[in-house]
């Protein structure tokens, strides 16, 4: 069978992080107090990173709710035909929430009981590896519309990721939450994909890991720096290699550049390792290289958002975006990028991708700043308890008894006696429960709407 080639790639990206968010000249003041020892290593922890502030998960939300609201927003004003044609739905994580089931088959039950018509002739499946799931879940997506009979099939892409270390550590600083969703489409309207010459390293290291049954992971983090900026090189050079093009020449031809993102000065240092060597640029002529490409507008919100994983490249690609259209307009168009996707354990995946023809239109309809916008500042105690994780289920159905849940809301509604989760939407209007489960739902009070 011959298949045609087809040109693959996003559509539209809509982002969702929780509206808590701690400063962390906060955290480092509290942690400081009570551990004067920690005072040091704290304050030369927000340094390396160039953090600022991390955003966290309310009680009554976890990776699925936050995927299914990246993906609500995403799809909710599209229509029928738009919603039929999608075949694909697959979530990229690194905080799985069952050992069988995906969170992608969540997700599709929350879309549709808050009346989205997502078909049930799709695919819905997980991938996991570290910060590169949402990557590999990607190319898996891409190749298969590739070989689709039919053009206008979609497919729906979701990173969603819960950062959460052991407090008291220098890595707390770099924890955070929140999800991408991307929209795959054949002849896409934002951003063009080219799978054909992805460059690729892979290694068996432990830079990075959380062990079955830990809330928190362990990061060695001297180490895995360095093997983000060995990965990078190893990938960047198979992916010149297999465009022909000399090492220097690629990286001259980039207009713009996207890294996975961990902190906000990780990716800054990675790119002056290659452009040191490639390029045999010093570390000013870096600095002017990357601020040319608007590299630091990009990435600088990350320092306001905090960690989240496989997420974390596609929330940079989209602030590049954003920031880029502001100041070239529809030149944007054509423009040239190279991604570096990185996961821990490990992986780096290096693609290239050209700005679209419809992208001005799509970035114009965004509203990036809401992000900022939609926020609380929250005290030391909810943080607290946060990190403690999660609680048994009882205590979960007392405390969810008086929560005030915003409109249009995907939540926890709670965990069975056998574990399952159980989710809902907290919609104005919620004729839409369904007769098997509205006793469930009608046995507990329904959340205050605001």
């Amino acid at each position: 069978m011959m298949i045609c080639e087809k040109m693959i790639g996003i559509s539209d990206i809509n982002i969702y992080v929780p509206r808590s968010r701690l400063e962390l000249d906060v955290l480092v003041k509290k942690r400081s107090e009570s551990n004067p020892r920690l005072a040091r290593h704290l304050d030369r922890a927000l340094r390396v990173t160039g953090q600022k502030t991390i955003r966290f998960t309310d009680m009554w939300e976890d990776p699925a709710t936050m995927a299914a609201q990246a993906a609500y927003g995403l799809l909710k004003d599209r229509d029928e035909v738009s919603l039929a044609n999608l075949r694909h739905l697959v979530v990229g994580t690194e905080s799985g929430l069952d050992h069988s089931k995906p969170l992608s088959a969540f997700v599709q039950g929350m879309l549709q009981r808050a009346g989205l018509e997502i078909p049930d002739s799709l695919s819905s499946f997980q991938v996991q590896h570290a910060c590169a799931g949402a990557t590999l879940s990607l190319l898996s997506v891409g190749g298969m519309l590739g070989m689709s009979n039919r053009s206008a099939e979609s497919g729906l892409v979701i990173a969603t990721d819960i950062a959460h270390y052991e407090t008291e550590t220098t890595a707390e600083v770099t924890q955070g939450a929140g999800s991408v969703a991307l929209l795959l489409e054949t002849s896409p309207n934002l951003l063009e994909l080219d799978l054909s010459t992805i460059g690729m390293c892979s290694r068996d290291v432990d830079d990075f890991f959380r062990p079955l049954g830990s809330t928190t992971a362990k990061v060695k983090g001297r180490y895995s720096m360095e093997q983000y900026w060995a990965n990078l090189e190893a990938a960047f050079l198979d992916h010149a290699q297999r465009i022909g093009e000399l090492p220097s020449e690629a990286l001259e031809a980039t207009d713009f550049f996207v890294l996975h993102t961990p902190f906000r000065n990780m990716p800054e240092s990675a790119m002056n390792v290659l452009l040191h060597k490639h390029l045999n640029l010093d570390e000013q002529q870096v600095k002017e290289f990357l601020d040319k490409r608007g590299f630091y507008r990009g990435v600088d919100p990350l320092a306001r958002i905090g960690n989240i994983y496989s997420g974390s490249m596609y929330f940079f690609l989209a602030s590049l975006l954003n920031d880029r259209f502001r100041h070239l307009g529809d030149r944007i168009v054509g423009k040239r990028m190279l991604l570096a996707s990185y996961g821990s354990g490990n992986t780096m995946m290096v693609y290239a991708a050209r700005i679209a023809e419809g992208a001005p239109e799509v970035i114009r309809a965004w509203d990036f700043d809401r992000i900022f916008r939609s926020t609380r500042e929250a005290d030391f105690s909810e943080y607290e308890r946060w990190t403690r994780g999660v609680h048994d289920r009882d205590t979960y159905e007392k405390m969810l008894e008086d929560v005030a849940l915003p409109p249009k809301s995907f939540y926890l509604s709670g965990i069975r006696e056998d574990g399952y989760r159980e989710y809902a939407f907290a919609a104005d209007v919620r004729d839409w429960i369904s007769q098997r489960e509205a006793p469930v739902d009608l046995r507990r009070r329904v959340p205050v709407l605001r």
